[in-house]
């Protein structure tokens, strides 16, 4: 019956995620492809863009937590269409922006309406699959980002270079519009396509239900000691702040890369259209390797080392990007680079959610994400602030290098402490 269930389950939830994981990605990063144009018109400079591109991830930080915490008592699929539908029209607002100040607003508030979505999904398949087959679905699950770069970057580009002019609005007005509803239309279907438990899940028979639910009860009791203690004392645990930095570092060189590739690859002397064909070619080779990746990782249940050698690797090569000697050979370190945080990063949510349960899960995977999600500001401004200052990307990348390679070396240091205790929100104390 495992295999069985397991399968049902899987192809049940797991695509239909990527798809919401998908739009939200790209309705968090398409600011990257925008601004190609965007900047010009409003007359943005690389330092105020990096600043507006990052405070996304302060809003995001301040309403993490209540996020989640509310999903985990008013269930995940109301929680998660609520996420979308408001995201979705902060978003398409995006395109009447104004100026610097306009543009600060409407991107801290993308960040509030889509607070908790990423958790809240980390949380909600902890639910529905056991931990030895987390980092597979998880890694599966995370395959939205970089596929949503691969399509949306020739997409973007090809909606800014079709639409621009059109009824009055430019191109990266209609990216906005256009990418958001999809995201719009898919908070609905959350309403009717999720199941909060395996219990609620009428697409299984009863006595699949029965066994499931039993399975993941079992998991969440077995091979650990559970540290009982309160919310307040698990938000501030040791081993939950210590993971918060690594995917701090893990987070700098996503975002780093994530919002300012178009604008590194446009400097090689490319047009906006071919700037989207070639900001794929990082995605593409990491949407392979990330899958490969986290299944050797199941395959040897091991989780530290398959943190740790993507993320120094990863650091390693955004050092040689900003140094190579040609367009060529700073795209091969760039696609490494992108490979190294995108194996990294599926993975890494094994440890957090292998460690917390009940309450606890659900407000410390968020506070993981929103402090770990800080690293979003801080990777975006860095690499807009020395571009003004330096005139180029080399520093820049070098300081993402290094964010990158401390998360890999922390997360050894984590390995060492703790290991074997799980904790869990206990209400009475």
């Amino acid at each position: 019956m495992d295999a069985t269930v397991t399968r049902k389950v899987l192809w049940r939830l797991v695509p239909f995620l990527m798809l919401c994981y998908f739009v939200a990605f790209l309705d968090r990063v398409n600011v990257g492809f925008a601004a190609l144009t965007m900047n010009r018109d409003l007359g943005l400079s690389a330092a105020v863009y990096g600043l507006g591109a990052g405070i996304f991830f302060l809003g995001y930080f301040l309403f993490e937590v209540p996020s989640n915490i509310i999903l985990e008592k008013v269930g995940a699929r109301r929680w998660i269409a609520r996420i979308m539908i408001t995201w979705s029209l902060v978003s398409a607002s995006t395109a009447f922006v104004v100026g610097e100040w306009s543009f600060y607003a409407v991107r801290f508030l993308l960040g509030v309406a889509e607070a908790g979505f990423f958790p809240g999904i980390i949380f909600y398949l902890t639910n529905w699959f056991p931990s030895e087959q987390r980092a597979k679905v998880v890694g599966t699950f995370m395959m939205a980002i970089p596929i949503s770069s691969v399509i949306g970057s020739p997409l973007s580009a090809w909606i800014m270079a079709a639409t621009d002019g059109s009824h009055g609005l430019a191109g990266w007005q209609w990216l906005y519009l256009i990418e958001a509803a999809p995201s719009f239309l898919l908070g609905f279907a959350v309403l009717a396509y999720l199941a909060d438990r395996p219990e609620d899940a009428h697409w299984l028979d009863a006595e699949e239900r029965g066994w499931l639910a039993e399975r993941i009860a079992r998991d969440r009791r077995e091979r650990v000691q559970v540290q009982k203690i309160s919310l307040g004392q698990a938000l501030i645990h040791p081993r939950v702040l210590g993971l918060s930095l690594v995917y701090f570092g893990v987070s700098t060189g996503l975002y780093g890369i994530g919002l300012w590739l178009p604008q590194i690859v446009k400097d090689f002397g490319l047009s906006t259209l071919q700037t989207g064909f070639v900001t794929a070619i990082p995605y593409m080779v990491s949407a392979v390797g990330m899958v490969l990746w986290t299944r050797h990782s199941d395959l040897k249940m091991e989780r530290t080392w398959h943190v740790v050698i993507p993320a120094v690797v990863g650091g390693l090569a955004f050092a040689a990007a900003g140094y190579a000697p040609s367009p060529t050979l700073a795209m091969i370190a760039l696609s490494v680079a992108a490979l190294g945080v995108f194996s990294a990063m599926p993975t890494f949510w094994t440890l957090p959610t292998a460690l917390l349960t009940g309450s606890a899960a659900a407000g410390g995977i968020a506070l993981i994400n929103s402090i770990g999600g800080l690293g979003g500001f801080v990777g975006p401004y860095v690499i807009g602030w020395v571009k003004d200052v330096t005139g180029q990307f080399s520093l820049a990348l070098l300081a993402i290098a290094g964010f990158m390679i401390a998360a890999g070396l922390l997360t050894l240091v984590l390995s060492s402490i703790g290991a074997g205790t799980r904790i869990t929100h206990s209400p009475a104390e």
